[in-house]
């Protein structure tokens, strides 16, 4: 990332090394997709200040296929991780969209993940770690979070995982 001044760059607050997302996102061979518009009457999200809330993502493909199903039953653990972690790359194309720069990101201060879950089902922290890790992955230290993650009976379209956030941004 040419251009972005390095007191904006994200600085790991435990080796105080400066982390480029861009180049990490590099590194993972995950590149970003366009934003995803949204299904209903609402925005993708909003900045208030140094805030920026992200509505909830879903694990949409990059060809437009929405992954599905119910997990506990049609859809494992396992698989549910990894639409969690396609979710956080979703999210992560919003941040681009709203901010121009991921370097703008001061924090992540929260997760809310959603499950699409059978009655049963007990493992959705489990489930929402395919974000968070992302998350980790990308903004080091400052990708750590606050996280909700819970189960829930449907989800639209019947999506396998829903996402939001919460953001902080340099000034």
């Amino acid at each position: 990332m040419t251009g972005v001044p390095v007191s904006t760059r994200i600085a790991n607050s435990t080796t105080g090394q400066e982390i480029d997302p861009y180049k990490r996102l590099e590194a993972l061979g995950i590149q970003l997709p366009e934003a995803p518009p949204p299904i209903a009457n609402f925005v993708t999200h909003v900045q208030e200040g140094n805030v920026l809330y992200l509505s909830g993502q879903g694990p949409l493909g990059t060809d437009g296929t929405l992954c599905k199903g119910k997990v506990g039953t049609t859809v494992s653990i396992e698989e549910a991780y990894r639409h969690a972690r396609l979710t956080g790359i979703n999210l992560l194309a919003v941040m681009h969209q709203a901010l121009g720069d991921l370097n703008r990101v001061k924090r992540v201060v929260k997760l809310l993940g959603m499950v699409n879950a059978e009655p049963d089902f007990g493992e959705h922290p489990r489930v929402i770690n395919g974000c968070s890790d992302l998350f980790i992955e990308v903004f080091g230290q400052t990708g750590h979070h606050a996280r909700s993650a819970i189960g829930v009976g449907s989800l639209p379209n019947n999506i396998s995982v829903e996402i939001e956030a919460i953001v902080a941004l340099h000034e």
